[in-house]
């Protein structure tokens, strides 16, 4: 969570910070600050949105600096808990992104000492141990404080007495370091970066980063220099914008078609996968958090139909810390993100295990790309919205992919049947651009549904996780209350909750399910409850069940949570824009989980 940039070169910092903070505030929003060396140290931060700060700076002259915008973990969000923190003697500024989970113990070492402290933020710790270690030299004291710290940090800090020069240190959060002509910058994320270079290199565990103006010193917590050389960005200016859209959330779900081509392409014709192979693998586990756990959910239904194999999916923040069984199972880590802190602590303990590991994420070079053997890239492009849409679909289509792969290693897909899955996928850009151009027909249902207090969603099978899913979207950026369940579960208590203002959302594509989820229907439409399904094209019985009908294209089933996710998605986006929320920054809510 929180964004952080930090620039040293040859221009004014300020607009340059601004701009790329505004970039990352999908990491959070509660509150920002700035700080600047030009005249000496110049901090101004305040609660509440990046506008507000905006609104109230003085002119900050000053060619290095750094921004931050917080998403609350230690103390409320408040402008004494907003960051920059600064020392007793006014002259070092520190962000951070992360948790110092010893704080409580350094504050009270450093309060003996005579330290006064101001907020109730664990970062505060950091910034008072670094001032009780200098002695002229920042990078020394930051190197020193960093080792009586536990916990994950992205810090970024600058010193009065030190003019041009930023310096940063990452431990199991995210920093990238931008590279330009006589300029240099450091971020939490590569959007903020964009405008300026495309030039990176990714800050690792237990490293420090100097930047001034002329250069950038890469070295690790001994004081060792590090070599890495720089990576190109593809992302480009536009990835970034909104593009004409009204939130980035709807851009993003209309750039699921793209999401699926690029996933898929190049790797059909012969299912090459980075280098991925299944030999030997006799069971998968799938692990995540959040969105990216529905999406493993799914995986082990598309794990056991198409590849014929055992199959299982876990939270991250559990399986972590469950006894570790006997048999060693392929282990699918995955998360949009790459950085989230659960879904790594997961991939360490797996091959703590002995499991083989096997990453999807969509940021390369993010952390879990260093923590499997393999890893497969989502290319769903930059998404900005907090609510994930556009890396789900692109998650679904990358667990088809190593299905199939697996499907084929262990020879229970003949090759008839193999070229015919590979045609089917192929379909899934048109299949969600299907549903894409129902637009205002779902936003007219969304009108009709989206006023309600509590909602219910259900689904069978493969579908089922596909209604968790859509449930958490009308969750996150609606406000509703939203449960799902397997349909087949309502008898055994659920639907003591149904009434005729209880609108039920039923996942009932033609599938193995379709018989069983018409019964489940009719189980509700006996309480009252409204019900819009999701249906397929040319089912002319279930309109008969139900009060409102989505329709997705005729496809195979195995394949349905594509367009079905597509339609939950755009549903949700409607209901919430009609409920007038903020529906890129959902409140309470970020981006990238990178705290447990």
């Amino acid at each position: 969570m929180c964004g952080i940039v930090g620039y040293a070169g040859r221009r004014d910092a300020l607009p340059i910070l601004l701009d790329g903070l505004k970039r990352l505030e999908y990491r959070g929003y509660d509150s920002a600050g700035v700080a600047i060396i030009g005249s000496g140290l110049q901090v101004v931060k305040d609660k509440g949105f990046i506008a507000n700060l905006e609104a109230q700076l003085p002119p900050l002259k000053g060619s290095t600096g750094f921004a931050h915008t917080r998403w609350a973990t230690h103390g409320a969000p408040s402008k004494v808990n907003a960051h920059p923190h600064v020392d007793c003697t006014g002259k070092i500024a520190l962000a951070h992104n992360g948790i110092i989970e010893n704080h409580a113990s350094l504050r009270e070492k450093l309060e003996a000492r005579g330290h006064t402290f101001t907020s109730q933020t664990d970062t505060e710790s950091l910034v008072h141990l670094i001032e009780s270690y200098y002695d002229g030299d920042l990078e020394a004291a930051i190197r020193k404080a960093l080792h009586d710290v536990r916990g994950s940090y992205a810090i970024l800090a600058v010193h009065a007495d030190e003019p041009g020069k930023v310096i940063g240190a990452r431990n199991e959060s995210p920093l990238v370091v931008g590279i330009g002509p006589d300029e240099n910058f450091l971020a939490s994320d590569v959007p903020a970066l964009l405008r300026y270079t495309d030039r990176v290199v990714y800050v690792m565990d237990k490293e420090m980063v100097v930047i001034t103006p002329k250069g950038v010193t890469l070295k690790d917590l001994e004081g060792n220099a590090v070599r890495r050389e720089p990576q190109r960005i593809t992302w480009s200016l536009e990835d970034a914008e909104k593009g004409g859209f009204e939130h980035f959330m709807l851009k993003e779900i209309h750039e699921a078609p793209q999401a699926i081509h690029q996933t898929l392409l190049g790797r059909l014709a012969n299912l090459d996968l980075d280098g991925f192979s299944s030999e030997g693998i006799t069971s998968v586990k799938l692990v995540a958090c959040g969105t990216s756990y529905h999406a493993a959910l799914v995986g082990k239904y598309v794990f056991e139909e198409i590849a014929r194999i055992p199959a299982s999916a876990e939270l991250a923040s559990e399986y972590r810390y469950s006894q570790a069984p006997s048999e060693r199972p392929l282990v699918i880590l995955i998360s949009q993100s790459g950085e989230t802190a659960d879904t790594l602590g997961a991939a360490r303990e797996a091959r703590r295990r002995g499991c083989k590991a096997l990453g999807i994420t969509n940021i390369l070079g993010s952390s879990l790309t260093r923590e499997v053997d393999k890893t497969i890239y989502t290319r769903a492009g930059i998404e900005i919205g907090v609510a994930a849409t556009k890396t789900f679909i692109a998650q679904l289509v990358a667990l088809y992919l190593v299905a199939l792969k697996m499907g084929q290693d262990r020879g229970t897909l003949g090759y008839d049947e193999l070229d015919r899955l590979k045609d089917q996928l192929r379909s899934l850009p048109r299949a969600a651009q299907y549903v894409l151009n129902k637009a205002q027909e779902i936003e007219a249902l969304a009108a009709k549904y989206g006023t309600a207090r509590d909602m219910f969603y259900i689904g069978r099978h493969v579908n089922y996780p596909v209604a968790m899913e859509g449930a958490l979207k009308i969750k996150e950026i609606s406000y509703i209350h939203a449960e799902a369940y397997a349909a087949g579960e309502l008898k055994h208590g659920p639907l003591a909750l149904l009434t005729s203002s209880t609108p039920v959302v039923a996942v009932a594509v033609q599938d193995p399910t379709y018989e069983k989820m018409r019964s489940n229907i009719g189980e509700v439409s006996a309480r009252g409850s409204p019900v819009l399904a999701i249906g397929t094209e040319g089912d002319k019985e279930l309109p008969k069940f139900v009060d409102d009908v989505i329709e997705i294209p005729s496809i195979p089933w195995i394949f349905s949570p594509v367009p079905v996710s597509v339609a939950l998605q755009l549903f949700a986006y409607a209901a919430a824009r009609l409920r007038d929320c903020p529906i890129d920054k959902p409140r309470n809510l970020a981006k990238s989980v990178t705290v447990e």
